[in-house]
């Protein structure tokens, strides 16, 4: 195939469809874990690091919460199961932000949190050298299932 010839794979431009992008990720619970207490400590602390807000009108009490991530169509949710998910530690989902500063202003929220509360589960900040990035992250866990890794993707020469 040329340059000139149309790729069988890619939707042809007068075809104005956007592509798939990723808005919400779902893992399971123990019911005890999303009771009033549980709820209370999930949503504080995804509200005080992340801005993340708990969806009211989705939550019901030991099956079910809702943390809207900062649009109503990009979101967490939480559900109540008898056999819960179980994953190893660095299992995760990822999110990235703008610059390093803002990176680094998630990180301190996650130390301030955990200076408080030792069961924030935080690894700190590593860089990773690619050919044209350098790729800057933490991961946290508190409560959930799986982590969550945030990046920062600083492009180089």
């Amino acid at each position: 195939m040329t340059l000139t010839e149309p790729d069988p794979d890619r939707p042809a431009q007068s075809d104005k469809r956007s592509a798939p992008r990723f808005n919400h990720v779902a893992m399971s619970m123990p019911a005890d874990a999303l009771d009033a207490d549980g709820r209370a400590a999930i949503t504080d602390f995804y509200a005080k690091v992340f801005g993340w807000q708990e969806l009211p009108t989705l939550t019901k009490d030991r099956e079910r919460l809702v943390l809207m991530a900062h649009r109503y169509d990009q979101f967490v949710f939480l559900i109540a199961d008898p056999e819960p998910m179980r994953a190893p530690r660095l299992d995760h989902f990822g999110q990235s932000v703008g610059t390093e500063a803002e990176l680094l202003d998630l990180r301190d929220r996650c130390l301030a949190y955990q200076a408080n509360d030792g069961s924030v589960d935080l690894i700190d900040v590593t860089i990773e050298d690619h050919p044209g990035l350098r790729l800057h992250n933490f991961y946290v866990g508190f409560r959930l299932p799986m982590m969550i890794e945030t990046q920062y993707w600083e492009w180089t020469a």
